[in-house]
């Protein structure tokens, strides 16, 4: 049974792929404009997103009037916003190890505890650094 499911899994792998022939580009040329119109379009997005993150850093230079502190006010939003996602895919990891898996085997279970409470530690530091930097750098320094 299983050398004919495997043979007819073969017979439509095989039946299912397609011959694809090179065409000499003289004989079927890309007109010069789409290459054109669509590489710019994904370099002007990409000019795009490099101004508006450049404007947001000179923002938060501007704020906090130091070059070195609006920097580091920059990337700790950045941290902010980007461990919510990366957390919460932790925490599902980390829960999936501790509930699933972690019902036959009880180390897995222990490591995914001691995982679940690292990543929500991680989480709530980065986002309450932000905060701590910005009562600081704006509230002492003057």
């Amino acid at each position: 049974m299983k050398k004919l499911i495997a043979m007819l899994f073969i017979f439509l792998i095989l039946m299912g792929t397609v011959t694809v022939y090179a065409n000499n580009a003289y004989d079927n040329p890309v007109p010069q404009e789409n290459i054109v119109t669509s590489g710019t379009t994904a370099t002007t997005n990409l000019v795009e997103l490099k101004d508006k993150a450049l404007k947001s850093l000179e923002d938060y230079q501007v704020a906090y009037g130091n070059n070195t502190y609006g920097l580091a006010a920059y990337v700790l939003n950045l941290v902010r916003i980007y461990s919510i996602p990366f957390g919460f895919i932790g925490i599902v990891i980390a829960a999936i190890y501790r509930y699933v898996i972690g019902i036959r085997k009880l180390d897995v279970q222990d490591k995914g505890f001691g995982v679940l409470v690292a990543i929500i530690t991680v989480m709530v530091i980065c986002q309450v650094l932000p905060l701590i930097f910005a009562i600081v750098v704006r509230g002492w320094r003057g």
